[in-house]
């Protein structure tokens, strides 16, 4: 007896059996069984997620069976045909045939009208306007500059009281008693000595004897130099408080006793302290 040519057990569909030139004996096979629709679908989506290496879905709803494979045709793997044959027949097709496809695309377009995508050129620019900006100074304005003369003010308001009481606490010599031009010029002991200067923020040495005498209506010249000739020489005996003290460079105001009151030199300040000059000339005004 000739031997039967027998399938593979693997495949989906069965080879014809090869008849020889003659048969002898009865011999039967059974014949290949058809495989059932979710082996197929399980089969090809298992072929399918290894081919493509994106996977498969299977998914089934009510009656209907819907299928998505991701595998690109062009890496199918050997066998794919084989899915694709088992895919093809008429239970597949009746369940993709129920799909309702209308229905999913209102939907999908739903959704894109819900996400509100916005599209914008590529060529597009962002244009921001530019405004000039002005700045004004702080010293330009009108409430900085009050606040620095307040501030000035209060200022010259403390030095005031800070040097009336230490010229109170200076012990005036008891000829000086009584006398305008010396009270009048302890009243700025402690001033700053100033190149220039001529008034109570500074002094230097004849700024701040005209400056003393002019509140006593007596208006002296500007210069040590020019106060040199303003009234009438007079000894060192015949001096008496309020006199001027003049020597080359330097002019200041006789305190009686040997005592004097000057703006002396840059760095110190308007002070009571006994006559240092050598030879100086005693000047009297008035």
């Amino acid at each position: 007896m000739e031997p039967i040519s027998v399938p593979s057990i693997h495949s989906t569909t069965p080879d014809p059996i090869r008849p020889g030139p003659s048969r002898r004996g009865r011999g039967r096979h059974r014949a290949a069984t058809r495989p059932g629709l979710g082996s197929l679908l399980r089969a090809a989506g298992e072929r399918a997620a290894a081919a493509s290496g994106r996977g498969a879905v299977v998914a089934a709803a009510g009656s209907g069976v819907l299928l998505s494979l991701a595998a690109p045709s062009a890496h199918a793997a050997p066998g794919t045909q084989e899915s694709s044959t088992a895919l093809a027949s008429k239970p597949v097709k009746e369940a993709f045939e129920a799909i309702d496809l209308d229905a999913l695309a209102a939907q999908a377009r739903e959704t894109v009208a819900d996400a509100r995508v916005v599209t914008v050129a590529r060529d597009v620019r962002l244009k921001v306007e530019t405004a000039p900006v002005s700045v004004t100074p702080a010293v330009e304005t009108e409430a900085y500059q009050a606040q620095l003369a307040a501030e000035a003010e209060a200022e010259a308001a403390a030095e005031a009281a800070a040097l009336a009481a230490e010229a109170a606490a200076v012990e005036i010599p008891a000829a000086a008693a009584g006398n305008d031009v010396v009270s009048i010029a302890m009243r700025y002991l402690g001033v700053p000595y100033v190149w220039g200067g001529n008034t109570p923020a500074g002094f230097d040495c004849s700024g701040f004897t005209s400056y003393v005498y002019a509140q006593v209506g007596i208006d002296l010249p500007r210069t040590s130099s020019e106060q040199r000739y303003a009234g009438t020489t007079v000894s060192s005996a015949q001096a008496q408080p309020g006199d001027l003290i003049w020597s080359p460079g330097h002019i200041a105001i006789y305190a009686g006793d040997g005592m004097q009151i000057e703006a002396p030199v840059p760095g110190e300040t308007v002070r009571y302290s006994s006559i240092w000059q050598s030879n100086p000339t005693f000047i009297r005004v008035g």
